[in-house]
């Protein structure tokens, strides 16, 4: 017992030891360096792409009765239903799962 705490505290020394005797500016001047091994390069290009439909953007939408469609749609809650009727099953079916197999 006495052997296996002894082996913990030394390998814990030298790791103090380790991060003592090296200093962390090495390791930032490592990261910076790395450019050098690799072909790091940056995109110069904007890369065009197609378009298959206008976007909002280009586009805004000035229909007057776009909120009103919008308000409408957020008045009926069957989500709400459906996400808490998921949670409940997801609480309830392992549960029973368990309690059915632990028998």
């Amino acid at each position: 017992m006495k052997l296996n705490i002894n082996k913990y505290i030394l390998s814990l020394i030298f790791t103090g030891f380790i991060f003592i005797l090296i200093p962390s500016t090495t390791y930032a001047n490592e990261i910076n360096t790395i450019n050098k091994y690799f072909g790091i390069t940056q995109q110069k290009a904007v890369i065009n792409y197609e378009k298959s439909q206008p976007s909002s953007i280009d586009n805004p939408v000035v229909d007057p009765n776009f909120n009103t469609m919008r308000s409408k749609d957020t008045e009926s809650s069957t989500a709400t239903y459906i996400v808490i009727g998921l949670l409940i099953a997801a609480t309830i079916i392992p549960l029973a799962t368990w309690w059915y197999f632990s028998k």
